[in-house]
């Protein structure tokens, strides 16, 4: 039976960030698995299979390999929760497992051969569809010994002998050993250090944006900054997020699944056609900076609270203009919304998007379902289109949309998102969308606001001010 007493029992969890340990009953029935590379004592990886609640572990000192002609000794440990997965980080020395440890893989794994609860079993083989590691691999047990058993690679199409120690970055944050262990202080600080809320900031110093240069502490810095603002409108709703470990111009990847740990994330299980599916959501300010840590830089947020999912309650509008548009037309554009809002008596705040237009968004209090808000949406659109057919249109296929603006309603839509007021924006030269005035739309253009900006104006009366009221 799943069991962590052991686990538990050798750790101190004052002294440790390692995660307690509890069996957790999943819904989904996925399995999943994790390689996590440990420079303790020894140098090591440790091989992670999700099973009745925990996760089933193993120590291979020279890692897994591709080629079915090694062998590589797996030394049984102890059961970890499902948790541990998500731990990377240090644990310091002189206790249980006193090192570093990284991502090294993770991903899902299914059984071929039929294994009991208990896991009484002296032999199984599995598939593994990690992002590093793939295809059919064989763990046999070796005679007489309760805790040695073998890793074997089976013969298949994912025969790439890759050498596994020039995988030497992290899945999750792209550091290396060095650069978790370097990045790692122990003493309580403040924002001139490296602990920002509690929250470990690795690579301070990694250049983020190039020109101007903006490093990932100076995204830290405004993002606590900004932090009283922007929270009201990421609280308690489902976010997603876009990372970029390398820095802008390098990889990036929209981020919607629940896996970080940190107690300032919320997190919540939703049923799709497929499967269930599990979200994450922002608490306050140190789920926030814990994500901006992970490379977090640009936030998304659904238009409905957790509270309150199926009732959307702020409904926006990006207006889209074409390449060949004028600012002084896509300012007439934005006006023109207005005035259709103010009629319907819908009450309308705007923001720069950061990038090339304006968004406008209207909280609601009226209590409508998704359907029925999506198409209050689109004949908001079509009002536009209809009113004004030279200069908007309420279809998004660009060839709708030569001299005019597209009048985007398609985000109001569940399980859609618009990116959250005061986020940064993954685009050239690290602009802002930012909240602003009516009065302010002649004197801003949409992609104007830089972060200095944005602090300067925290000084100001909030143009949003009432925007929940």
């Amino acid at each position: 039976m799943a069991n962590l007493d052991k686990y538990n029992a050798k750790r101190d969890f004052k002294k440790t960030k390692e995660p307690k340990g509890k069996v957790e009953n999943k819904k989904d029935k996925k399995l999943r698995f994790v390689v996590q590379h440990h420079l303790a004592r020894k140098d090591h990886y440790d091989f992670r299979l999700e099973w009745e609640g925990t996760l089933k572990s193993w120590a291979v000192p020279k890692g897994p390999s591709y080629n079915p002609k090694d062998k590589r000794l797996a030394i049984m440990v102890e059961d970890h929760p499902l948790s541990y997965r998500n731990f990377e980080g240090t644990i310091p020395k002189g206790e249980y497992g006193g090192g570093t440890v990284m991502l090294w893989d993770e991903g899902f794994w299914e059984p071929i051969t039929k294994i009991n609860k208990n896991f009484k079993i002296k032999m199984f083989k599995f598939i593994l569809y990690g992002k590093r590691l793939k295809g059919k691999w064989t763990l046999i047990k070796l005679p007489n010994d309760s805790e040695s058993w073998l890793l074997i690679k089976e013969k298949d199409n994912y025969l790439e002998y890759k050498d596994i120690t020039k995988l030497n970055k992290s899945i999750k944050t792209n550091r290396t050993m060095q650069e978790i262990a370097d990045n790692i202080i122990k003493t309580k600080t403040n924002l001139k250090e490296n602990i920002v809320d509690n929250i470990e900031i690795s690579s301070p110093s990694k250049v983020i944006f190039k020109n101007p240069k903006v490093t990932k502490m100076d995204i830290v810095k405004y993002y606590h900054k900004v932090a009283k603002r922007m929270l009201p409108y990421l609280n308690n709703r489902i976010t997603s997020t876009i990372r970029c470990p390398d820095g802008y111009g390098g990889d990036i990847f929209f981020q919607k699944h629940f896996e970080n740990n940190n107690k300032g994330i919320g997190k919540i299980i939703l049923d799709s056609e497929k499967e269930k599916e599990d979200y994450y959501y922002i608490k306050n300010v140190e789920g926030l900076i814990s994500e901006v840590q992970r490379n977090s830089y640009e936030f998304h947020i659904w238009e409905s609270t957790i509270k309150s999912l199926e009732k959307p309650d702020i409904m926006v509008f990006d207006l889209d203009p074409d390449e060949k548009l004028s600012i002084k037309k896509l300012r007439e554009g934005v006006k023109d919304l207005k005035s259709i809002l103010d009629k319907l008596d819908l009450k309308s705040y705007l923001k720069t998007s950061g990038g090339k237009g304006y968004h406008i968004l209207v909280p609601l209090k009226m209590k409508l379902s998704w359907e029925e808000f999506r198409k209050t949406a689109k004949n908001i659109a079509l009002l536009m289109e209809k009113t004004w057919p030279d200069k908007y249109t309420s279809n998004i296929r660009k060839n709708k949309r030569k001299g005019k603006i597209f009048i985007d309603w398609i985000r109001n839509t569940r399980s859609s998102t618009s990116v959250a007021p005061y986020s940064i924006r993954l685009r050239k030269k690290c602009r802002v969308s930012m909240p602003i005035s009516w009065s302010e739309l002649d004197k801003i253009k949409p992609n104007e606001v830089t972060i200095d900006m944005a602090i300067k104006r925290l000084k100001r009366k909030d143009p949003w001010e009432d925007f929940f009221d």
